[in-house]
């Protein structure tokens, strides 16, 4: 995996969330409430990007609650649900973090996501993304959404900011 140069002085990365953690499925139950499925791959590449000093928030389309729950349960306290209008939304939070579009990066999966994805200073997409994203992002992960392709990204960044090593040394034992 080589690290694109864009991502290695992230301070804020943001996520889209159906068709990039998680698979895009909408599943609701009989009483119209809906589920989710996530990663837990994932989610802790998000925990170790976030340890590592890379704010993070989630920019979504839809509502759900189990959205609202897995941010609780990642420590993600900047997300933004029914949202609209992306790039506004993300440049709200970057004035309020008094940061630049440069600072950013953003990880989406459709045409509605291009304006943001194309603002930021790195952006991601994953293999089933709609096909006009992957000449424009600078990085298509291999893992498919909701399948690790979040920690890929996460570990991407990690790397191009010289602290994968790091965040993976509390789990490397040495053998003997």
């Amino acid at each position: 995996m080589s690290a694109p140069d864009q991502a290695r002085n992230l301070k804020l990365m943001a996520f889209d969330v159906d068709g990039v953690m998680t698979d895009g499925t909408l599943y609701f139950t009989a009483q119209g409430d809906e589920m989710k499925a996530f990663n837990s791959l994932d989610g802790h590449g998000l925990k170790m990007l976030a340890e590592a000093g890379v704010r993070l928030a989630i920019i979504t389309g839809r509502s759900s609650r189990a959205v609202l729950l897995r941010a609780q349960n990642l420590g993600i306290e900047m997300l933004l649900q029914g949202v609209e209008d992306k790039l506004g939304a993300m440049q709200g939070l970057l004035e309020d973090h008094g940061l630049g579009f440069a600072d950013a990066g953003y990880m989406g999966d459709d045409v509605v996501d291009l304006p943001l994805l194309s603002a930021c200073g790195f952006s991601a997409t994953v293999p089933g993304g709609h096909s006009l994203l992957h000449g424009r992002v600078d990085y298509v992960t291999q893992a498919a959404a909701g399948h690790g392709a979040v920690r890929e990204v996460c570990e991407l960044i990690l790397s191009a900011q010289g602290k994968l090593e790091s965040a993976l040394a509390p789990y490397l034992r040495p053998r003997g």
